[in-house]
């Protein structure tokens, strides 16, 4: 998928909300345990309720590889199912990989290639040439951790390296690596007050936002500093939405959670497009 038919999208469902498709079994409907594969039953269930709302789904890798091959079996499931049915969807493998050479080449041919993924989220601490590989393929792209929403995210990445925080020099050197604009960028939503100096470095570059909703971040102030010229924002929520009720109504409780979002945004987006 290109960028460009990515913000069409969004202009389309006044949309640009990202639902993570973080499946743990502990969590889910009980009555979907009895499935021959609860995983893509859970899965499929919610993207069904959700498609029109959103513009992107993000399986994070670890919450199917923890279940051995019948979790990477439903992981395939559920992006097939995506490519077949709602192909207008942006799909995002939340992998973190990062590896030189021949291996990040791998990584890349597993994801866009054998699962048909549109993007993958890399760590970028080994460098260009772990990044580059991922960034060859054509209209696929790479999204980049940049500024994390965790707590540990202070321990190295604002941390100043010839007086200039380290994320910053992680964007500012990743503009000049081959094909770069297929690169997009990882921005916690719980570090909004940053998102000005950001888009000062990647004023038109997409950034993928975890952190709303159950982990405190807010949208408005998300927007008002990340928002760009083409929208440039994911802004993904998971178990806000998808562990909204562990009932029979799953499916309407996470509809409705993932709606008032989808209203907020299409409220920003008026004054934009």
């Amino acid at each position: 998928m290109t960028t460009q038919e990515l913000v069409a999208q969004i202009k389309k469902k006044k949309s640009f909300l990202c639902i993570g498709l973080d499946v743990d079994l502990n969590k889910i409907p009980p009555h979907l345990l009895k499935e021959e594969d609860p995983i893509f039953a859970f899965n499929k269930a919610i993207i069904d309720a959700t498609h029109h709302l959103c513009v992107a789904y993000k399986p994070n890798t670890a919450f199917y590889e923890a279940y051995g091959l019948k979790g990477w079996k439903a992981l395939e499931k559920t992006i097939q199912y995506l490519n077949t049915n709602y192909p207008e969807i942006f799909t995002i493998s939340d992998a973190k990989r990062g590896d030189i050479g021949n291996t990040s080449t791998m990584y890349a041919k597993a994801f866009f290639e054998d699962l048909a993924f549109d993007s993958v989220t890399v760590a970028p601490y080994m460098g260009k040439d772990s990044i580059e590989p991922f960034l060859a393929f054509e209209n696929k792209h790479t999204i980049m951790l940049a500024l994390t929403s965790n707590e540990g995210a202070f321990d190295f990445q604002t941390k100043k390296v010839e007086e200039k925080e380290l994320y910053k020099a992680v964007l500012d050197t990743s503009k000049n690596w081959k094909n770069s604009e297929n690169l997009m960028y990882v921005v916690g939503a719980t570090k909004a007050e940053y998102f000005a100096e950001i888009r000062k470095i990647v004023p038109d570059s997409f950034l993928l936002v975890p952190g709303v909703g159950a982990q405190g971040g807010n949208l408005q102030d998300v927007c008002k500093y990340g928002l760009s010229a083409n929208i440039g924002l994911l802004i993904n929520s998971s178990r806000g939405i998808i562990y909204a009720s562990k009932d029979e109504d799953f499916t309407e409780k996470s509809k409705l959670k993932a709606k008032e979002l989808q209203k907020e945004m299409s409220k920003i987006l008026s004054s934009r497009i």
